[in-house]
This record gives structure tokens, C-alpha cells and sequence, in this order.
């Protein structure tokens, strides 16, 4: 199935204040997130590659020892198994792309 409607895939609510659209491939999953404002991402770690490309908003994001408040434009190479965790300072959206595929989302 090469062409996708988003508004096909039900969102699901992982986290409070949250929800996601999850896209899967044989080799990848991309992640469609929105997260109000003041919402959550807990510290945890995974072994898939994760790359973090915000769309709209702002989001603090710690990533190992490192902390960046992220806006539209930023895009975050996170190598697997380091630690990340983070805030939504305002209501935003951002598109996560994890190597390989999340089978825990599916």
C-alpha cells in the first residue's frame, strides 16, 4: 500500500496529552505525534535508531546529557540505546522515524 491517508489511521493516546499515528514498513515505523502543552515524554531508552523532526511548537528534549529546547526546522539523531526524555512547552507536532520497525506500536 504505497499511498497513506493519515485521517485513515485511528490516533491512539500512548501518554496523557498525547496522541499518535503510527505508519510501519518492512524496516521502519514513522510516528505522527501531537503533544498539548505541559505533556510528558518519561525517560527511557530503546534499541531502534530514532530520528525526531518537529513540525510545529516547542519541545525540550534531553537527550543523553543534553538538553535543547526544539522548534520547527530542528531535527534530532537519536542513536539507540541513550536515554532521552522530554516536555512540550506548547502545544506541538512532530514526525519520529525509528529503525527499525516498532513492533511494540503495532
Amino acid at each position: 500500500m504505497p499511498f497513506i491517508d493519515l485521517n485513515d489511521i485511528a490516533p491512539r493516546e500512548l501518554l496523557p496529552g498525547t496522541s499518535v499515528r503510527f505508519v510501519h514498513t518492512q524496516t521502519m515505523t514513522l510516528a505522527y505525534w501531537t503533544f498539548e502543552a505541559g505533556a510528558l515524554l518519561p525517560a527511557h531508552c530503546h534499541p531502534h535508531e530514532q530520528v525526531a523532526n518537529i513540525l510545529e511548537g516547542e519541545f525540550e528534549m534531553t537527550l543523553g546529557d543534553q538538553t535543547q529546547v526544539l522548534r520547527p526546522g530542528i531535527v534530532v539523531v537519536m542513536p539507540s540505546n541513550v536515554m532521552h526524555s522530554g516536555k512540550a512547552i506548547t502545544r506541538c507536532r512532530f514526525i519520529d522515524a525509528f529503525h527499525p520497525v516498532r513492533e511494540d506500536y503495532r
